[in-house]
């Protein structure tokens, strides 16, 4: 009896399929094949395995533009990040199962540190149900001896330091400095642990001596480090003496002396992330004391009064999961973390006297941002707070803040920003008055230039990113930008009330994407429209900020 061909295929097929489906599963679960999506891995509760670390030279020496002496003399000279220095801030394990949510967050927490650049964490291999994940970052320039120098509001500042952003590859900071601006002469010492021993706790510590006074700073804490973390707790203890200076149209008036003191204690709990939420409470102890007495000099207008705040507070955090990376937007050449999701905040505390206060007050401060995605390749961001105190039956020191800030993204290498910020104060303290000037953001004026219990700053800003990366040490940007804003209220001095004051100018911007000293260096010229005739017809400005 003879068998057709496709009824012999027929006859084999339920002993050949099984086995086929079977070796091409197991030959998709072998290193160096394709992967499966990251939905398949978590809905088949995949363990993550081996976890390789990975931490590339300063510069890229296979790269031929980048394979010269200095660029390998320096990745020589570099001390590399160490393994556990990156594991420390990791937010998963050997065992634990996978998430790509994880993962994401893993990389943020690590582009926070400012000893790396451009972490990246995937998997590369998948096997019996676990997958192996690769942790590679770039290291970057964290030694800093030298001298620096900005210029902003027509008065310069000029210092001298040693810092250590990444000591001995263990992401520890130390710095020692001097500075001379106009308000001090300062010589500085400071520390700070990201992973006191390799924990979730982080310490920070700085001393300072000036012409003016001294001060000091400590602080142990470990914070809700991630999305899902439980707990929290801290402390954080400052003494500051230093003379303060009131200015009026750019023009120094009068001074006192500022004695500061607080303590700060609390312990946080949170049930951790639920869906896209993490709601997390905090209830603690905190301690303000500020006196003030004449400089040496006449003092033109009131002195502060004195205040001491004393109370147990609690405070209720609401915080949505929802980021986004972007490049080119608020800096240069590196990858940036939006946040979208809402986050709501909101604190009250109860100062008595009991505690030491000098008066009764109930303390509270509210909190709320959230970002926009707009079609089009734009994004708003909006923010608010509120911070104030009630005396008796009196509002005391309340101050609301609002920004927004627009981005659209007209070209791959343009981007049109408009910011927004107006803070509305009420019987503010006389050394919270509100100023604005080239210093605070309207870059065409002397520092301090208006002054007020509110104020509004607008600012557009034409941003363009240029593909110059001269000596591959940093990208080159330019922008065009136009500010326009006021103060108004009354204010401790008579000082005239000009209006709306605005300026115009250009500028370029150098990214600094091989160190961590600094992320965009501004250098501006900005052009005054409207002020008093004693003011420069153009102000120069040099300043590193932490964004475009």
């Amino acid at each position: 009896m003879r068998c057709s061909r496709p009824t012999l295929v027929l006859l084999l097929l339920p002993g050949i399929v099984p086995q086929a489906l079977a070796d091409i599963a197991t030959v998709a679960q072998e290193p160096g094949h394709v992967l499966p999506p990251d939905a398949v891995l978590e809905q088949n509760g995949a363990r993550i395995g081996a976890i390789t670390i990975e931490t590339d030279g300063i510069f890229d020496e296979s790269d031929p533009r980048e394979d010269a002496l200095f660029y390998r003399a320096v990745n020589r000279l570099h001390v590399t990040t160490r393994e556990s220095t990156i594991r420390a801030q990791l937010l998963f394990a050997s065992g634990d199962r996978y998430s790509r949510r994880i993962l994401e967050e893993s990389e943020r927490a690590l582009r926070a540190q400012r000893y790396l650049r451009e972490p990246v964490i995937e998997p590369v291999a998948w096997h019996d149900g676990v997958v192996d994940l690769r942790v590679r970052s770039e290291d970057v320039w964290t030694t800093n001896p030298g001298i620096s120098l900005s210029r902003g509001g027509g008065a310069n500042r000029i210092g001298a330091e040693i810092e250590e952003l990444n000591l001995f590859g263990r992401g520890k900071q130390l710095s020692a400095g001097y500075t001379h601006d106009v308000d001090r002469t300062t010589l500085g010492i400071a520390w700070r642990d990201p992973a006191v021993l390799g924990s979730r706790w982080t310490s920070n510590a700085s001393v300072n001596d000036s012409d003016d006074g001294n001060g000091w700073a400590l602080g142990l804490e470990r914070p809700f480090y991630a999305l899902d973390a439980r707990w929290s707790a801290g402390f954080a203890a400052e003494s500051l003496s230093q003379v303060d200076s009131r200015y009026a149209l750019g023009t120094r008036i009068d001074a006192w002396r500022a004695d500061r003191q607080a303590f700060d204690v609390y312990r946080g709990w949170s049930s951790g992330l639920r869906g896209d939420w993490t709601r997390r409470w905090t209830a603690g102890f905190r301690y303000e004391r500020a006196r003030f007495d004449p400089a040496g000099t006449p003092l033109v207008g009131p002195l502060p009064d004195d205040r001491t705040l004393s109370y147990p507070f609690i405070r209720l955090d609401l915080l949505q999961d929802d980021f986004a990376t972007a490049r080119n937007l608020d800096q240069i050449g590196r990858t940036e973390d939006l946040r979208f999701g809402t986050l709501l905040s909101a604190e009250l505390g109860w100062s008595r006297a009991a505690f030491g206060a000098n008066d009764d007050a109930f303390v509270t401060s509210l909190v709320a941002s959230r970002g926009y995605r707009l079609p089009q390749d734009q994004s708003l961001f909006i923010s608010a707070t509120w911070h104030s105190r009630l005396e008796g039956a009196q509002v005391r020191d309340s101050l609301l803040s609002g920004s927004t800030r627009y981005f659209w993204r007209a070209t791959d290498s343009t981007v049109l920003y408009v910011g927004l910020i107006a803070d509305v104060g009420h019987a503010l303290d006389l050394d919270h008055e509100l100023l604005l000037g080239g210093d605070t953001g309207l870059r065409g004026y002397p520092l301090r230039y208006q002054t007020g219990s509110a104020r509004a700053l607008l600012t557009i800003e034409g941003r363009y990113f240029t593909d110059w990366y001269p000596l591959r040490l940093a990208r080159v940007g330019a922008a065009v930008f136009a500010d326009v804003g006021r103060t108004w209220g009354p204010s401790a001095l008579d000082v005239p009330e000009l209006g709306t004051l605005r300026d115009v100018g250009i500028g370029l911007r150098f990214g600094n994407t091989r160190s961590a000293l600094g992320n965009v260096l501004h250098v501006d010229l900005a052009f005054p429209l409207d002020g008093d005739r004693s003011i420069k017809s153009m102000q120069f400005l040099l300043k590193t900020y932490k964004s475009f």
